[in-house]
Order: structure tokens, then sequence, then C-alpha cells
């Protein structure tokens, strides 16, 4: 651009800060210390929560990873340890609500524990799962339709992070009962510039019904942030279709 250009080009209109307040609820996190790559220690998991309320939220419902090769926890293991995060909280005086869910991969043990075992679930029967990064799951329709069948409503994390499925393949997964949850850092383009095009599109075709932090780290509550003056978010923020108000 020429020296002209530059002294002369139009100025950006600058989006007033719109912070997360209007979610109320946050349905997705790792907040419980030293079960999953979230929070390692009760100090931290305290820390994070209260960088969540000044971000907006008056609710947590946070999520455990469940995996069989990597973390192996349980209903009792999630909810014992929530219980000890909201004992804590109790005694600084915090009246911030905090649940708990839990985020699960889809591998075969999933799979196999599908009509066998309850799964810990938010709001009206929301679970929360999650796809491999590199490669979709094997025969993921009928996993969807067995869940459904046991009455849980689906919830896909972090959608715009499959880079091997298109719009038209999200397209379908909604259109068969599935809702998806975008992970606001991809809006800022935390993750990669290719994750955050993918969550473009998905804002764009409103097929969004929750956003979450995805928040495991100090790390992650500072980049937040930026998503006040965001574009997308503030585009987001005004969607109809946007569940977690309703949690």
């Amino acid at each position: 651009m020429s020296l002209f250009g530059k002294i002369f080009r139009k100025k950006e209109i600058e989006l007033e800060p719109c912070d997360l307040s209007i979610l109320g609820t946050d349905v997705h996190s790792h907040l419980i210390p030293a079960i999953d790559d979230g929070a390692q220690t009760m100090e931290e998991s305290l820390e994070l929560i209260a960088a969540l309320q000044n971000l907006g939220f008056s609710k947590l419902i946070t999520t455990p990873h469940t995996m069989s090769d990597f973390y192996k926890n349980t209903p009792d293991s999630i909810n014992g340890g929530r219980e000890k995060v909201q004992q804590k909280l109790q005694e600084l005086n915090n009246d911030i609500l905090f649940e708990s869910a839990s985020e699960y991969y889809v591998d075969f043990e999933f799979q196999n524990d599908i009509g066998k075992k309850e799964f810990l679930v938010f709001g009206a029967k929301y679970i929360l799962i999650e796809f491999p990064f590199m490669e979709a799951p094997k025969n993921i329709e009928d996993i969807i339709f067995q869940l459904q069948l046991q009455g849980y409503n689906v919830v896909l994390a972090h959608p715009e992070r499959y880079l091997y499925y298109t719009l038209k393949d999200y397209e379908k997964f909604t259109q068969k009962g599935v809702f998806l949850q975008l992970n606001l850092l991809s809006l800022v383009g935390y993750y990669s510039p290719e994750v955050k095009k993918q969550a473009e599109k998905l804002v764009n075709a409103d097929l969004i019904s929750f956003v979450g932090t995805d928040c495991h780290n100090m790390r992650h509550a500072e980049v937040l942030k930026q998503c006040f003056t965001n574009p997308l978010w503030h585009k987001l923020s005004q969607s109809e279709k946007l569940l977690n108000k309703t949690l």
C-alpha cells in the first residue's frame, strides 16, 4: 500500500467490548484438579474459576476428559473432585454455580458402554463427546443413533477443530439432531488459521448451539479476553440458537 493510501485509508470500525455474561453458563472446561490435562492443583482451579467469573460467567459446567487410554475418569471420580472444589468455593464465599459433566472421547470402550453405563450429562440430558483430531471415528452415525435411543442429546465438542469434515457434513449432523459446541478460543485463531476459518463458516451458517471456553489454564483465560471485540463473537452472541443461557 502506498504512503498516501496508508494515510487516507478508512479507519476500521472498533467494536464495543462485549463480555461473555450474555451466555450465563460455560459448558466446556477442565477445572477439577489433577484428573486430566486441565487444572493440576486446587489453587490453580480456584484461580481459573475466578478468571472465568471475571469474563462474565455466572455458572460453570466443568467437563473433565473421559478417555480409555489416558484419563480413566468415572462419574465418582469427577463428582468427587467437583464436590471438593465446591467446598473450597463455599469457604471463600464464592457463590458461582459449579457443576460437572464430562467430555467423552469416542473410542471402542465408549461405544461399548452405551446402554450399559450411565454417562454424566448436563441440562436436558446433553452429553458432550469429542472425536479424534486426525481422522473421523468409524460408525459415528450408528454411535450417535445409539446414544439418542438411550435418550441422550448429543453435543459435539469443538467441531471446528475436525478439519476432515466439511460444512455439509456438519449440516448433516445437525439434521440428525446433533448439537454443535464451538470453542471461543477458535474465534481468535488460538489453534490455527484453518480452525478459525472453519469456525467462521459454522458461525455464518448458524449451526452453533453451544459455545464453551474449553479452558485448561490461565493462558486460555487470558486469550479469551480477545473475544470481547471479535466480530465473530459479536455475531454469535446475537444468535437465537445459542442454548447456554437456557441451562
